[in-house]
């Protein structure tokens, strides 16, 4: 963190705990609320609560965008929100969450390949690439013990699958947001694209789903506002705040922290498998998060207006949302 005044370390420090704490128990409470709820109608209902929350501090209603940019962000909004979280909530019906965070961090090595692709200027440094390493290292080491002793059945194998191409497909539109979409404010993009989402959500929903039953439990709406409120809107407005505050290597090491924290909740609150790797992954984790944190040009120093998810940073977390980190489930 940047050397500020007592009071303001305090609460940056906070402020960034809060941020990556809340993304990391998404998975779990993803877990509790796939009992009650089919896995779009859940999504859905989640992106849809979101969006309107962060409605007021979108600037949506006063926004004057070409049709073309209208389009260009309701379109990303399907390879980041609608078709990814739609394919991480079927895959987490399978899956254990600590499994689902773990493939999810793939997204680092994603977004550096595919921001490669697209975007001539952006290299594959052997900073960027170690340090992704070490994190994806860390935290394949977490559930080594895990993987090892698994049988890989049907379903598990798709929910793997889905959860790989949903990490591709924000990845992918995380990049295409930094080339197409750089100019739109990222509180407006983030509202559009979860609002737009959450009704091609509900409307799947409502085409496949029709036969499922759900049950609008406490469990469910609790599961839901914690998802939309703490772990969506909270999350990105202490995020936009930090992003004025702090350098950007620091606020794309958080993906590597929130699925250290998804692993332990998914042992701790669902009683999945803790193993002695624990400990061997989350040095490794942490690690790569500090090694992040140095970077590899005066490029790395960029502005706050700078997009966060963008390849310059090597995030593999978050989350991903317009363009912040990545957001997680």
């Amino acid at each position: 963190m940047p050397s500020t005044p007592g009071a303001s370390r305090t609460r940056l420090l906070l402020a960034y705990i809060a941020c990556f704490v809340l993304w990391g128990s998404t998975w779990a409470v993803v877990k509790v609320g796939l009992q009650d709820l089919p896995p779009l109608r859940f999504a859905g209902a989640r992106m849809m609560l979101a969006g309107l929350v962060l409605l007021p501090f979108s600037g949506l209603l006063r926004a004057r965008l070409g049709a073309r940019t209208w389009g260009l962000l309701m379109g990303v909004g399907v390879l980041q929100i609608a078709l990814p979280y739609g394919l991480l909530f079927i895959a987490q019906q399978w899956i254990p969450s600590s499994w689902s965070a773990l493939l999810f961090s793939t997204y680092a090595v994603w977004l550096l390949l595919v921001g490669r692709l697209l975007l001539p200027d952006q290299p594959l440094t052997p900073l960027k690439l170690l340090s992704a390493g070490l994190g994806l290292s860390g935290i394949v080491a977490l559930q080594y013990e895990h993987l090892h002793g698994l049988g890989l059945t049907g379903l598990v194998l798709a929910g793997c699958v889905l959860t790989l191409v949903a990490t591709v497909s924000i990845s992918l539109a995380n990049v295409l947001v930094r080339r197409s979409l750089a100019h739109v404010p990222t509180g407006l993009s983030v509202c559009v694209q979860t609002l737009s989402s959450s009704v091609l959500l509900l409307a799947a929903s409502a085409a496949f789903e029709s036969h499922l039953p759900g049950h609008w439990t406490p469990r469910a709406l609790l599961s839901i506002a914690y998802l939309a409120v703490c772990a969506t809107a909270l999350t990105y407005q202490l995020l936009f705040w930090l992003l004025a505050r702090v350098p950007l290597a620091v606020v794309g090491v958080m993906p590597l922290l929130d699925t250290l924290v998804a692993v332990l909740l998914g042992v701790a609150l669902l009683g999945e498998r803790v193993d002695s790797s624990l400990l061997l992954g989350g040095a490794l984790i942490l690690s790569g998060a500090a090694l992040a944190n140095f970077p590899s040009s005066p490029r790395a120093q960029a502005s706050p207006e700078t997009p966060p998810g963008a390849p310059e940073v090597a995030p593999p977390g978050g989350e991903p949302l317009a363009s912040a980190p990545r957001q997680v489930a």
